[in-house]
């Protein structure tokens, strides 16, 4: 789905030349999901997350992918033997299978850099998640740790679906939590704790919300 921008306002600094260098480069989405077994990368473990494309944007042309069939799912072996029981039974994971069988982190974080770039071709890669901070400081300390190739989103490609949410719905970061998504907003995508399930309903209220002309702007 190819959807256009219209009238951007680029204020005072508005760039006239077409042939500026940042209009060459395009974004490539991909929305993230983790399921850990604490709240802290370090002393707590990615047990597994999920990278689904989630479209691209070169400025003036938002394109939602036809489905969300490009995606890279990872198990991994915990990085100490620290872990929050609540934690795993959010997420269902279970630790001491992976302890044994799970991916090593330099192994998969590796791969998912290497995807992520691959997916992406000559465009940007950008981190999407709802909200971000969770999501990006996991990775983010992941990729730098562990990934032979350092983060495909540099130290801050990043899109935070809370914060746009806010803004085009005109109400608080307080008040821009998921279960106050407006219906026309939201996946039809089950919400199941496996990552990658949850990750293209994340993909999905996205596009939603990227598309969405906001309060000020009209309606859907």
């Amino acid at each position: 789905m190819d959807s256009t921008l219209h009238s951007i306002d680029r204020g005072p600094f508005e760039i006239t030349d077409q042939n500026e260098d940042w209009n060459d480069k395009a974004d490539a989405y991909f929305s993230a999901d983790v399921e850990t077994d604490g709240p802290i990368p370090g002393p707590f473990s990615i047990l597994s997350f999920a990278l689904v494309y989630a479209g691209s944007f070169d400025g003036r042309h938002f394109r939602r992918p036809d489905n969300y069939d490009r995606s890279l799912y990872k198990e991994l072996k915990p990085i100490s033997e620290n872990f929050e029981p609540e934690a795993l039974r959010v997420n269902g994971l279970d630790r001491k299978r992976l302890c044994l069988e799970g991916e090593s982190p330099e192994q998969a974080m590796t791969d998912a850099s290497r995807w992520v770039k691959k997916v992406s071709g000559v465009a940007q890669p950008v981190l999407v998640a709802y909200p971000l901070s969770f999501d990006w400081s996991w990775l983010y300390w992941y990729f730098i740790r562990f990934s032979a190739e350092g983060s495909p989103f540099a130290y801050s490609r990043c899109f935070d679906i809370k914060t746009a949410l806010a803004v085009k719905a005109a109400i608080p970061i307080s008040a821009a939590g998921r279960s106050r998504i407006d219906p026309s907003l939201r996946s039809g995508h089950p919400h199941t704790h496996h990552a990658v399930d949850d990750a293209i309903a994340q993909a999905e209220i996205f596009a939603n919300v990227f598309e969405w002309e906001g309060v000020r702007g009209g309606t859907r």
